[in-house]
């Protein structure tokens, strides 16, 4: 489990959730497991002081003294002492119960680690019961211990995290290959790492943030709308030629079914089921003629040729079961 600090992340809709989301569970944690994770590997430096961890990970409120100046009213004793000190470590004593952790404060009362021990939320409580200035100073050097830790750690980024920045990039890019591969080619050069993979876990937020205001540069082409397209004017001939072969030999039909009625029953429905193709076609595609008139008007009453010339049909056409 790696240190963390309490930054909160920006606001990025879904992707800000799970960062959230994260930062909650993190912060939820008691800092004692933070804390022992690298013990004394990576000491809290406070200008020339050191400040010592037991071996759970708590801090030494007597070097905090000194490094604050040592000044007699700021002793631990005092503080510890002090009412909301109590109710600030019996509220955390309250969540490690339930998280079976040790206690927030412990003194050791011999040998060379002698001294009172808490975890750093009194720490920061501490510091700033002593003086603002203090309180931001201490802020700042745990803040830049952390990141030491996290720099010495180099974790890339999770699975989950790779595929939340493909996520944007893909959502961003729209398809677009060249939009995607400079999306991709400038968080790389801007991060300084050979592949998007290699992303450092501390820099996930930022690369959120990088890839979602990033301004796009590339270009992409327009296709002609198919409209202008020449395969459109190609469908539209073949639904006229449809119709219009269908309509001049209804004649033909007709003596068809005198002829061979059954077998005629058979072949209209071919007829009728070309015609509904066409019509629905037609409809898709917004076929009209100068006028704005539709190729086939709603009652399926009357086809609107492309050239000028109109033709009156019967509904049954499009729809009848039989011919």
């Amino acid at each position: 489990m790696k240190l963390t600090d309490n930054k909160k992340a920006p606001d990025f809709g879904r992707y800000g959730a799970l960062m959230k989301s994260q930062s909650v569970r993190k912060n939820n944690m008691s800092n004692l497991t933070q804390n022992r994770v690298s013990t004394n590997t990576q000491p809290l430096a406070i200008g020339d002081f050191s400040i010592r961890q037991d071996e759970d990970g708590r801090y030494c409120l007597h070097d905090l003294h000194k490094a604050s100046g040592g000044a007699e009213k700021h002793q631990p004793a005092f503080f510890v002492r002090n009412k909301q000190t109590k109710d600030l470590v019996a509220e955390i004593e309250s969540e490690n119960h339930s998280a079976n952790l040790q206690s927030a404060i412990k003194s050791i009362n011999g040998g060379k680690n002698r001294g009172t021990y808490v975890v750093k939320e009194i720490v920061y409580a501490y510091a700033m019961w002593i003086s603002a200035k203090f309180h931001l100073t201490v802020i700042r050097a745990y803040d830049a211990m952390v990141m030491q830790w996290q720099m010495n750690d180099r974790k890339s980024i999770s699975p989950e995290q790779q595929a939340l920045l493909h996520e944007i990039v893909d959502r961003r890019s729209k398809g677009e290959r060249k939009i995607y591969a400079e999306m991709w080619s400038r968080h790389n050069r801007h991060f300084k790492i050979p592949r998007y993979s290699e992303l450092l876990a501390i820099h996930f937020e930022d690369a959120v943030k990088y890839l979602e205001e990033m301004v796009i540069k590339s270009k992409v082409e327009q296709a002609p709308k198919f409209e202008e397209n020449e395969m459109y004017e190609k469908i539209r001939s073949l639904i006229e030629a449809i119709l219009s072969q269908n309509g001049m030999m209804n004649d033909l039909w007709k003596a068809l079914e005198l002829m061979c009625p059954r077998d005629m029953r058979d072949y209209a429905r071919y007829i009728i089921r070309s015609n509904e193709l066409a019509r629905e076609v037609s409809i898709d595609l917004n076929y009209q003629t100068k006028q704005g008139l539709p190729l086939i008007d709603g009652y399926c009453r009357t086809i609107n040729f492309s050239t000028g010339i109109r033709m009156g049909v019967n509904p049954k056409w499009f729809n009848a079961q039989s011919w």
